[in-house]
């Protein structure tokens, strides 16, 4: 007999909360008995759609409904997975670009990875002075290490370059921010330049052209009384060629402060020790900039300084205590993990070990004979996979059209995505590039500690795959 159209099937009920929280009892005595109420009722809500989901596809038959004790089990078991929530997927990066943004940037030093996880696990001295008990300065050794890394009178740190370069162009108040035409760029993240000088309250004032800005262009600003701050910003992420022209920075700090303006240089990505060394263009360090003139000079402490995320402001005493007390800054202070960590990666340049020691310069630095043998170690036995001459970046924003010569593990592919998608879903997961149809496995950007799991998980990826298809 088949039922009335107009009058639909009912769906099944599920248990109820109270009678799924009973017999999840027992395996949850300890919990907070909100938490436990609360997932009761999620499963119970899940359930109940499930049922009602059934009925309308199965056209009047309607689902089955779990018992209570079945529920019950589940809510424990999620329980105990958020408990035991894992860590973040571990990712080997093999692109070739050292500072990978989309891949969490610099790698930190085993030093700040334990001074971290001391500072979690324990109380310190954050803002209490050691020797009088009293109150203090909120944690300055990450600070005192950059006094001593760029000659500054006084520095802060805060927890990204834009936020050091927002409280520094704050110092212009409601007044005007001079910066060259050429220099309003995008810093990532779809953030510009002219938009954080707007959130710091004060006036963008355009001099100069796209490609070409003399100190002029910015004496005209200053001295007519448009701008209060002129701000450099050092081209780290991008590069013009031809027709341009840009300030001396000496002779552009000497006319600024000629007429009572300040000048402010952001180095973005920022470096505290000589590219050149390595076989890179110069990137000018906070010293220099300093030495040339500038008030203060912003940078970030993820990029080539290669540790944690952080700002850092440094320069003159009195404009570094008027930014420590913008409310701005202390909404945008690191807390105790991240200064404990940058202190520790700053302390190994001063000890002299960075490249050692830090893995983005290790990297950098990594000798060209070493990374052959690591790629023939790599691809040794793998059938189908050769050793590639390639050129590796340093990335992250950091000198832009800068290379290295590197070595990489190669594999030929007619189906080089679904190569590079298997080993993204493997244990650890690899992330690698395609150049010229073959998959690119690139070792500077590798931590020779993981060679032996790239190569497992190389070697599980070409077991699954038929690299004809």
């Amino acid at each position: 007999m088949s039922r009335d159209p107009i009058d639909p099937p009912r769906p099944r009920r599920p248990p109820s909360v109270e009678r799924v929280l009973a017999a999840a009892r027992p395996a949850t005595i300890g919990r907070h008995p909100e938490a436990v109420v609360a997932m009761a009722r999620a499963v119970v809500g899940e359930e109940r759609a499930r049922l009602v989901a059934a009925t309308a596809a199965a056209d009047g038959n309607g689902g089955v409904a779990r018992e209570a004790d079945d529920l019950g089990a589940i809510v424990v078991a999620r329980l105990e997975a958020l408990e035991a929530s894992p860590a973040a997927a571990r990712v080997i990066n093999a692109t070739g670009v050292i500072v990978h943004t989309n891949l969490g940037r610099a790698p930190w030093p085993e030093a700040a990875i334990r001074a971290a996880r001391t500072a979690a696990e324990a109380t310190l001295f954050l803002e209490l002075d050691r020797e009088t008990g009293r109150r203090g300065r909120r944690y300055r050794e990450a600070e005192e290490h950059l006094l001593a890394l760029t000659g500054a009178e006084d520095a802060l740190v805060l927890n990204n370059n834009a936020a050091a370069l927002a409280v520094a162009v704050g110092l212009a108040g409601r007044g005007g921010v001079a910066v060259s035409r050429g220099e309003l760029v995008e810093i990532g993240g779809g953030v510009r330049i002219p938009e954080i000088v707007r959130r710091a309250g004060a006036r963008l004032v355009e001099v100069g052209t796209t490609n070409r800005t003399r100190t002029e262009d910015f004496v005209e600003a200053v001295g007519d009384g448009r701008a209060r701050v002129v701000l450099r910003v050092h081209p780290s992420n991008f590069r013009q060629h031809g027709f341009t022209e840009a300030p001396d920075p000496r002779e552009l700090a000497h006319a600024v402060h000629e007429h009572g303006a300040l000048l402010v240089d952001d180095l973005g990505s920022g470096a505290l020790l000589d590219t050149a060394a390595f076989g890179l263009a110069h990137e000018p360090t906070p010293m220099e900039r300093l030495g040339d003139g500038a008030d203060l000079v912003t940078f970030s402490g993820d990029k080539l300084v290669g540790g944690p995320q952080a700002g850092f402001v440094v320069g003159r005493a009195d404009l570094v205590a008027k930014v420590r007390k913008d409310p701005l800054a202390r909404a945008m202070r690191p807390d105790k993990v991240l200064l404990a960590a940058v202190a520790a990666t700053l302390a190994l340049y001063r000890a002299g070990v960075a490249v050692r020691d830090i893995p983005v310069w290790r990297q950098i630095a990594a000798r060209l004979e070493d990374l052959d043998a690591r790629a023939r170690a790599v691809a040794g036995g793998l059938s189908g996979v050769r050793i590639v001459e390639t050129l590796a970046t340093v990335g992250g924003g950091s000198l832009p059209g800068e290379t290295l010569e590197s070595r990489a593990v190669g594999v030929v592919s007619r189906s080089p995505d679904r190569m590079l998608a298997r080993l993204r879903a493997g244990s650890p997961a690899v992330v690698g590039r395609i150049d010229h149809g073959a998959v690119i496995l690139d070792l500077r950007s590798v931590d020779p500690a993981d060679d032996e799991a790239l190569r497992s998980a190389l070697e599980a990826a070409l077991a699954g795959l038929d690299r004809r298809g």
